[in-house]
């Protein structure tokens, strides 16, 4: 494996998502040197002090920033948090033509000063941004994909170790697909250590049945929306799940997260970025084409993606 010496991660948008991931980056030594970039002059430059005035107790990282791109140069990593914020009672894709405007215009004045760096999209929705800026740029797909469905995998096996009494660490589960409103888990092969979800034995003596696991589905699906209603943002979830990407490609670990590529030739799915078991390293993110899927798994899947390719194909008329 490959480290990456003296690595570089810009965040690009100071908002509370943008801000939160520099946050996160910095205290789990993601990156030696952390950037944040926004338009916001004032913004930005507030949120650089804040956050530097820390640095006594964040290790080697340090912090710079500024409203000029120049401040991205040399980035290894380039995580994009810019765009409208998604309001209470508002869906992922209802952002997609104000953000994806956003998107447009920013591409090619990022690659002009790193033109080598991996891009992650966080913006909603993630994945038709991913698909649009990937045709703007002709990067490879490894090297710009979404942060996709690993939060929402942080939420799924977060509720399944409440349940179970095991730690988080032990549930080996994933939600693929779109990071939205279609994403689904992958039940048929969701284990809790080495035992199957539907045949571990739960603190009471029951087990999981169809109708527990559906009801968590929907929880994890919807999350999103109640911690929106509660408190404006989502913000350290998405953070610290960021700065988890970072670290795997920064330290090339090749390791397996459910990020969002543009995927050709996944199960039949062409041209649309849906997140689904990618090893991540280095070199960007690749997809694991024998990720096996239930029938039904592949229903939904493609489900996902024919709502995600319409979204994507109204933006391009």
């Amino acid at each position: 494996m490959s480290v990456i010496e003296n690595s570089k991660l810009t965040v690009v948008g100071a908002g509370s998502v943008g801000a939160s991931v520099a946050y996160a980056a910095l205290i789990r030594g993601s990156a030696r040197h952390v950037a944040l970039y926004d338009i916001a002059a004032e913004k930005v430059e507030a949120e650089v002090l804040d956050l530097a005035h820390g640095t006594q107790f964040t290790g080697s990282s340090d912090i710079t920033g500024g409203s000029d791109v120049s401040v991205a140069a040399g980035s290894h990593v380039v995580v994009i948090t810019a765009g409208a914020k998604q309001n209470p009672g508002q869906t992922r894709t209802e952002l997609a033509a104000t953000n994806a405007a956003i998107i447009r215009d920013m591409m090619p004045k990022l690659l002009d000063v790193a033109p080598h760096a991996i891009y992650v999209i966080v913006t909603n929705p993630c994945d038709v941004l991913t698909v649009l800026a990937q045709e703007a740029t002709g990067l490879p797909s490894r090297r710009i994909f979404a942060s996709g469905t690993v939060l929402d995998t942080s939420r799924l096996r977060w509720k399944l170790a409440q349940r179970a009494g095991v730690a988080t660490s032990s549930v080996h589960a994933w939600i693929v697909g779109e990071h939205g409103d279609t994403e689904f888990p992958l039940w048929s092969t969701a284990t809790i250590g080495s035992v199957p979800i539907t045949e571990f034995d739960l603190p009471d003596g029951t087990r999981f049945d169809r109708e527990q696991l559906d009801a968590i589905a929907v929880d994890v699906r919807d999350a999103a929306y109640k911690v929106i209603k509660g408190k404006g943002a989502t913000n350290y979830a998405i953070g610290l799940s960021s700065a988890r990407i970072v670290e795997a490609i920064l330290r090339d670990e090749h390791a397996i997260l459910p990020v969002s590529t543009v995927l050709q030739g996944f199960h039949g799915v062409d041209g649309m970025a849906l997140s689904v078991p990618s090893i991540v390293s280095a070199r960007g993110a690749v997809p694991l084409p024998g990720t096996p899927f239930s029938d039904a798994e592949l229903t939904l899947l493609r489900r996902s993606a024919d709502a995600l390719t319409t979204v994507a194909g109204s933006l391009r008329d």
